[in-house]
């Protein structure tokens, strides 16, 4: 990827500007189109939001969305659609026992509201703030509880494959974990034993970091310092590491560059919070595993910090210096991924906060071009007709479940609630820090 030295989070104000309009009406379309019997809105086809049943987890992204364009712009036509969709229709995720995600489900809507009141941003209320508290501290219990143990003493939060299964997707879900350790909250499991969230949270961070990150040491055939597995493998009845594989990436050997940026945003945050909240500093493997993953998103990514869905792609080879240009979504071989872009951006930028002005420079400057990038075309959508906001994006390739426009022979053109929701976020935390307002945090705590 190339990038400069001179983007500052001001100068993508007018294009941030330009797409919370955009994405009113986006909103707007999809609240009055999509029918909530379907479950929860996943992809585009055509241009049109449809349910793709595989597990529910982007209910909180929906909703989420409208409570990003009401922090953004003010709005309150979105904070009552957030609120009120929130109460009518998330409850069932926050006891979903079967999926990694609650992260990203409850932390998106439950997680916003609170944020929004702890930050003044709604009227203090002691009984809607009790509402949001005893959800997510729900939430964060009914993750953790979903856990393999190893036999070196540490564990996972398992994928939604089994017990057997670690996903790098689920680094961004101890989100919920955090949050309930902030509120006091513990799993309390069989014969009342008391779980820390907060040490669940850290074996599972220690876990992903030791086996779905590479270092460039040496451990296989196709060690590349910065590059995940999307999945790792472990034998449950010994706690024993087996191998690592993949569900919607091209190969274990290869990186899917979403599950590459849910690493880069994942250890980003965890720095954050421990930061934050010490009293000692974050453990060093989390230094370790983001500067690896992110380093290696800009050493793999083409020029315009867009990536290829999967940096082992078999028809890459058949584009033009793939790397050295401009992604190009219309190709014949392979899709873009641009919700991998808007996840990884917000990745950057973070790292590059974290490390300072001299040591993290190269990662703000390249998370604020990619995020320039994708708020212009041909990723942003301008077109009424379409629900989508991020053009470009892709959900599994391997499957074959996007959308083919005529006369293309790769997906392309559509969207997903997750890529939509990421530019929001990414584009609302580079507008603070433009207009200097308070830091966009995941736990943010209450001001008064």
């Amino acid at each position: 990827m190339k990038t400069s030295a001179t983007l500052q989070p001001k100068d993508l104000l007018p294009a941030i500007r330009r797409m919370w309009a955009l994405s009113a009406a986006k909103i707007r379309r999809i609240e009055k189109n999509f029918p909530a019997a379907s479950g929860a809105p996943v992809f585009t086809v055509r241009g049109r939001y449809t349910a793709r049943g595989w597990t529910e987890w982007t209910q909180g992204f929906q909703f989420g969305s409208a409570l990003l364009q009401f922090d953004a712009t003010g709005d309150r036509e979105f904070l009552e659609l957030g609120r009120r969709r929130t109460v009518e229709r998330m409850a069932p995720h926050l006891t979903h026992f079967g999926v990694h995600d609650h992260g990203f489900n409850n932390l998106s809507a439950y997680g916003n509201l609170l944020r929004l009141m702890n930050e003044g941003r709604l009227p203090e209320n002691e009984f809607e703030r009790n509402f949001y508290e005893v959800a997510l501290k729900v939430s964060g219990a009914v993750q953790a509880k979903r856990w393999t143990a190893l036999a070196d003493g540490g564990g996972y939060v398992h994928s939604f494959n089994g017990p057997h299964s670690l996903f790098i997707d689920t680094l961004r879900s101890m989100r919920a974990l955090a949050v309930s350790h902030r509120l006091g909250h513990a799993l309390l499991d069989e014969n009342d034993r008391k779980v820390s969230l907060l040490d669940r949270l850290l074996q599972h961070a220690a876990t992903t970091a030791r086996y779905v990150v590479y270092y460039g040491e040496g451990r296989d055939a196709y060690d590349v310092r910065g590059r995940v597995a999307q999945e790792v493998l472990f034998n449950v009845t010994n706690g024993a590491y087996r191998c690592p594989s993949t569900q919607q990436g091209y190969s274990p050997f290869s990186a899917w560059t979403r599950g590459l940026a849910w690493g880069m945003l994942g250890f980003a945050e965890l720095l954050e919070f421990f930061a934050a909240h010490g009293p000692d500093a974050p453990p060093p493997f989390l230094l370790k595993a983001a500067r690896a993953t992110c380093d290696f998103y800009l050493e793999n990514t083409p020029a315009d910090g867009i990536p290829y869905w999967d940096t082992g792609a078999p028809g890459l080879v058949r584009l033009r210096d793939p790397l050295g240009r401009p992604a190009d979504p219309f190709n014949d071989h392979e899709p873009v991924d641009s919700s991998a872009a808007a996840i990884a951006a917000q990745g950057l930028l973070r790292l590059g906060r974290f490390l300072g002005a001299r040591r993290g420079s190269r990662y703000a400057q390249a998370g604020l071009a990619i995020l320039r990038n994708l708020l212009n075309a041909p990723y942003l959508s301008a077109d009424p007709r379409h629900e989508g906001l991020l053009l470009h994006s892709v959900y599994h390739r391997p499957n074959g479940w996007d959308y083919i426009p005529p006369g293309r022979k790769v997906p392309c053109g559509e969207s997903s609630m997750w890529g939509d929701y990421h530019l929001r976020e990414a584009a609302l935390y580079a507008q603070r820090l433009a207009e200097k307002q308070p830091y966009l945090t995941f736990w943010s705590e209450r001001t008064s």
